[in-house]
């Protein structure tokens, strides 16, 4: 029977060159639904301008995984960090509701698998990019529509429909609105969950390079999940692995996906060959 244990297989993280701190830590993530273990002593960090890629199959914890990052979801035990003025050394998950949604406003953008979970469907699609900057007290019309039309063309979404609704736009368009208002407030993390889930191939590969981009622009600590290799490839500079709720490898992204050490990567990567 194949050894997959997490201390079997577990790789070190690779020496970093810079003497930058994490802008993004997690630390003995757990969470448990009844006798199921969704994450397990999960620790990551996340550094300015790099994109961390979490791969594993469906149920592996890498969505819950990301919605505790996200503060979204009650740890049964672990930290967040993040290294942001007045925060620096705080548990993150410790913090009452509403300073937690002052922290995913201000500073965290996510993009999710089902953009209606991100947006409202029948708010214009500039009207849902204005949403996020009225959270944070800005009032001034003008200054809405302009901020709104900056998210919305770094996010490489056609002007001529700002004014369309999500619920009339294609996938690969709503995937965009997502982003642009995941950047409205120029964060400095981003968080994606199975970013081209039901796109076309060609439609994925301009979504992922438009998150190239502007992930190299704005320097944000980026965390990807998805179970498609090929997306992982393509944005993460590093990988974990995750199965049953534990990390079983990690490492670069070439090093872990070219010559995997786990039996269960292993399995991973000549599934998708």
């Amino acid at each position: 029977m194949l050894d997959i244990s997490k201390a079997s297989w577990a790789r070190l993280d690779p020496p970093r060159l810079t003497t930058e701190r994490p802008l993004l830590s997690g630390r003995g993530l757990c969470k448990r639904y009844n006798s199921v273990t969704a994450v397990d002593e999960v620790d990551l960090d996340v550094y300015p301008g790099e994109i961390v890629g979490i791969v594993g199959e469906s149920g592996s914890g890498k969505s819950t995984l990301l919605r505790l990052l996200n503060l979204e979801e009650p740890a049964d035990a672990g930290r967040v960090h993040l290294n942001e003025p007045g925060y620096e050394g705080v548990n993150l998950l410790s913090l009452d509701r509403f300073c937690k949604r002052e922290v995913r406003i201000k500073y965290i953008g996510v993009v999710y698998q089902y953009p209606h979970l991100g947006l409202r469907m029948r708010n214009t699609s500039s009207g849902n990019v204005a949403e996020r900057l009225i959270m944070v007290g800005k009032r001034d019309y003008g200054l809405l529509r302009l901020t709104a039309r900056d998210s919305l063309a770094s996010s490489e979404f056609p002007l001529d429909r700002m004014d369309d609704i999500p619920l009339h736009l294609s996938g690969g368009m709503q995937q965009r609105v997502q982003l642009a208002k995941a950047i409205a407030l120029r964060p400095s993390v981003l968080l994606l969950d199975e970013p081209t889930t039901g796109l076309d191939v060609s439609v994925q590969a301009l979504v992922l390079d438009t998150v190239k981009r502007l992930q190299r622009e704005l320097r944000l600590a980026t965390v990807v999940v998805s179970h498609d290799l090929g997306v992982i490839r393509t944005l993460a500079g590093r990988v974990m692995v995750m199965r049953n709720g534990q990390v079983v490898e990690q490492g670069l992204a070439d090093q872990v996906l070219e010559d995997p050490q786990s039996p269960y990567t292993q399995l991973l990567v000549h599934a998708k060959l």
